[in-house]
């Protein structure tokens, strides 16, 4: 009887620590969360005013990219560029829009040849972003958020 008495003592001492709950801290839920986050994805696109009527994801997205390289081709097509060559090539631009709307170019990549004939093209196409609508930022979670997108240009000269 009393190996058993000790037994239950033993056996309550040591099971104290099962009923114990552990705490669990914000930032603790707030790692989990983010481990958790597809960061190459957002909720909404970025957009312009133009765009706002479309509910869907992927038409706002087409959408403001339409916008913008309406735009750079808009502004092109207004500039008198004369060529010895013609010319024919699809410039990349790579964008950055920042969680306040600010876009920037972060590369571009343009033909050798395409440089040879218009010296001037990347000036160019920096200033053709400068006069895009305001842009709303993409959204992701409720928050304003940066992103990063590649615009094909296509230029053609005769």
């Amino acid at each position: 009887m009393n190996r058993i008495v000790c037994l239950l003592i033993l056996l309550f001492a040591t099971s104290c620590n099962y009923f114990e709950k552990k705490k669990v801290t914000p930032e603790d839920l707030l790692e989990e969360e983010l481990q958790t986050f597809n960061w190459n994805d957002v909720d909404t696109y970025p957009t312009f005013s133009s765009c706002d009527s479309l509910t869907a994801k992927e038409e706002s997205k087409i959408c403001f990219q339409n916008t913008l390289v309406t735009n750079v081709n808009q502004f092109l097509a207004e500039q008198n560029i004369v060529v010895v060559n013609d010319v024919f090539d699809t410039i990349k631009l790579n964008i950055i829009i920042d969680k306040s709307g600010l876009l920037e170019i972060e590369s571009m990549k343009i033909q050798p040849e395409t440089v040879q004939e218009i010296p001037q093209i990347e000036n160019l196409l920096r200033e053709s972003l400068k006069s895009v609508p305001k842009i709303f930022p993409a959204i992701k979670r409720g928050q304003q958020v940066t992103t990063a997108f590649e615009f094909p240009i296509i230029v053609q000269i005769n």
